[in-house]
């Protein structure tokens, strides 16, 4: 099994950081992985995206073309990734900053109000764990324990006080997309 994912948005949106969280999941299940990040010479609000594979193979390219997922956090990046799905792939898109549907009719779609349940959890810094929640769900290629322990392995223990309200986040996101 091999499963090819991009991960994009603006920088901020935590979208590397989803990509990371995959790798590392996949990798400690003992995957081959990669991840490969791009993004523009802006700090924040520049577009960001990466590619992350994680396969029973070793990996023979970084780069994702064919994309059985993709996350679009966006409108520009809905608007430059849609194309890379797959036929029968998933598409999961921000509906709280995207209002529109994607336009193919091959591929499901699964439109996340990333922000406004991320407000509901009273911190915008969770979207992308609200999203990340939903892509494990509905690929069912990582447990919500397998989330867990890439993001404690991520933050480290001098930020284990984040841990609750991201693993909320990541359950908040598993409901939407079931």
């Amino acid at each position: 099994m091999t499963l090819q994912m991009i991960f994009a948005g603006f920088g901020g949106q935590g979208v590397l950081l989803m990509g990371q969280l995959i790798a590392y999941a996949g990798m400690v299940t003992g995957k081959e992985v990669s991840w490969m990040p791009a993004y523009g010479p802006e700090m924040r609000g520049g577009a960001a995206n990466c590619s992350v594979v994680v396969s029973d193979e070793p990996v023979g390219s970084p780069k994702v073309e064919d994309a059985d997922v993709v996350v679009a956090m966006n409108r520009p990046s809905m608007a430059l990734f849609e194309k890379n799905v797959v036929p029968g792939g998933l598409l999961f898109y921000n509906s709280s900053l995207i209002d529109e549907k994607p336009s193919r009719e091959d591929i499901r779609v699964i439109p996340v109000p990333v922000n406004e349940i991320a407000q509901e959890l009273e911190s915008n810094k969770v979207g992308n764990m609200v999203m990340l929640g939903a892509v494990a769900q509905a690929t069912g290629s990582f447990s919500e324990e397998q989330l867990a322990d890439a993001l404690r392995h991520k933050l480290g223990p001098s930020k284990e006080k984040f841990m609750p309200k991201n693993m909320e986040a990541i359950r908040r996101g598993m409901e939407v997309a079931k």
